[in-house]
């Protein structure tokens, strides 16, 4: 809520929670916002039932939030972001509270952060505060400095408070891509402390989808939009707010209308931009600190993917990809042909424990290759007497340096090396996320064994779905969400690997039930 004053005890705690493989390009998936002036929530169960890997801030200290949203003395840039500005989570999340205070509290850099974090592909969620803080003004006119800023419309203040309403389903409404909330269009009984509404008379954003209306005849927030969602360009992250509680329940329909709102405002990360387009000899040198404000160039962070790309316009013989990274701090290298490489979605990897890797191929077909460099390397969390903090390789939060340089040989037979060029492809999965089942296609040029199988998220063999020699052509298989003993196994992230001979592909899944 906002413009309400009120007390609540704090305690400062920044927890690492679950573990996730599904963060490619990021240390975690969410940061659970419950600093000054806002609930101190310990917990979400919404991303505790997807598994997702979260930490939170819970305190009244000022300090301690101004060190970890803006800097302290072993991290330039803050917690949110990475050394380039890019964000080093996927998603906030900002609870209820009192948002005018907190965004002052916040101050003009740690409100910049947060404007950073979104227009850098990074995702925005909260309640009632959280929804009020993303806007321009909870008021008709003029701009609210306290406030974000970055939904470009206005909120407006619902006026009632300790009530419990329901939520129409807007008709075309993108949360029902994960849940169908019983069939009914509708969502009861969540409670509401003084949220907001959006304002679709006023400076209303075009780009804003509204998910849920509020049903609550005897005030004025009756069918005005309870929960929306913004995203105007596929460089930013996506916004889903909503101006009533429903992150505390742990079942049935609100639970899942939280996992909901988190999991569209995950899909909606940011496209993650190219370093550069890499020429034949050519070396780029990623060695500059956030300071020197030149983000092409800047150091990597702690689980962060730097992404570049090569233009082959022919079928080459012999492209080399060399990394040399800061000695004594593991580096991967991935390279993908025609989409970013990531480590469950590339052809070739090299993830040896040296700092420094090669890559050669004997022959790389024509078209867009994606190079793919990981940090491995991250902080320890350590339990204080206040919580949790980081320790260990703090030295990444500012940066590891590396270089990165191409070599390919334009001479190139192709008739007599035709048994080189890549022989299987997996073109699609859908429905991803899906419920009962999912279709996987794969395309293989020529006769020759695969393997089809199914991984959690800790790498352990799920399902086998195919393990034989198949012929040429386009081929469909299908998995109904069991695994090789036929139980169904449970909602969450999974991953479907191909693999041909030395060649791997790998893609993301998720069975929401």
């Amino acid at each position: 809520m906002d413009g309400i004053n009120f007390k609540i005890i704090f305690v400062f705690l920044v927890v690492s929670v679950s573990i996730s493989l599904g963060t490619d390009g990021f240390y975690k998936d969410i940061f659970m916002d419950g600093g000054v002036n806002l609930t101190s929530r310990t917990t979400l169960p919404a991303s505790d039932s997807l598994h997702l890997d979260m930490e939170y801030l819970a305190t009244e200290n000022q300090a301690i939030q101004d060190s970890l949203y803006i800097e302290s003395e072993y991290d330039e840039n803050g917690i949110l972001l990475y050394p380039d500005g890019q964000p080093r989570f996927r998603l906030i999340y900002t609870n209820g509270g009192s948002a005018t205070n907190h965004g002052n509290s916040m101050g003009e850099d740690g409100r910049e952060r947060i404007r950073q974090f979104f227009h850098n592909g990074g995702s925005y969620t909260g309640s009632c505060a959280g929804a009020f803080i993303s806007s321009i003004s909870y008021l008709s006119s003029g701009i609210w400095n306290p406030y974000y800023h970055i939904w470009p419309g206005r909120t407006a203040s619902t006026g009632v408070s300790g009530v419990y309403t329901g939520h129409f389903i807007e008709s075309g409404c993108a949360l029902l891509d994960y849940f169908d909330f019983g069939g009914d269009m509708y969502i009861d009984n969540i409670i509401h402390m003084g949220g907001c509404y959006a304002r679709e008379t006023i400076d209303y954003p075009p780009e804003t989808e509204v998910l849920l209306r509020y049903d609550y005849s005897s005030a004025t927030m009756h069918m005005k939009p309870s929960c929306w969602a913004y995203k105007s360009v596929d460089t930013t992250g996506r916004i889903v707010v909503i101006g009533s509680h429903p992150e505390g329940i742990e079942s049935g329909e609100r639970l899942n209308l939280m996992q909901a709102i988190l999991l569209y405002a995950l899909d909606g990360v940011g496209t993650p931009g190219i370093k550069a387009i890499l020429s034949n000899g050519e070396t780029v040198y990623m060695d500059r600190f956030t300071s020197h404000d030149d983000p092409l160039h800047t150091r990597i962070g702690d689980k962060q993917y730097h992404h570049f790309r090569i233009n082959l316009p022919d079928t080459v013989y012999h492209l080399r990809v060399n990394m040399d990274g800061e000695d004594g701090y593991p580096f991967n290298l991935y390279l993908n042909h025609g989409d970013f490489a990531y480590q469950y979605s590339s052809d070739y990897y090299d993830t040896s424990s040296s700092s420094d890797k090669i890559l050669d191929l004997p022959i790389a077909i024509a078209g867009d290759w994606f190079i793919g460099i990981e940090c491995d390397t991250t902080v320890d969390i350590v339990p204080t007497s206040w919580g949790f903090r980081y320790n260990g390789a703090l030295e990444v939060l500012d940066g590891l340096p590396y270089n990165l340089t191409v070599y390919w040989d334009s001479t190139l037979n192709i008739e007599e090396n035709l048994a080189l060029l890549p022989n299987v492809d997996l073109r699609g999965v859908y429905p991803n996320p899906f419920n009962i089942e999912t279709a996987i296609e794969i395309e293989i040029t020529r006769d020759s064994e695969i393997e089809l199988m199914i991984y959690n998220v800790q790498g352990q063999l799920v399902r086998i779905i195919f393990d034989d020699y198949l012929i040429a052509g386009n081929h469909r298989f299908v998995w109904d969400g069991t695994d090789n003993m036929g139980n169904r196994v449970q909602s969450g992230m999974y991953l479907i690997r191909l693999k041909n001979g030395k060649r791997r592909i790998t893609k993301r899944i998720m069975l929401v039930k």
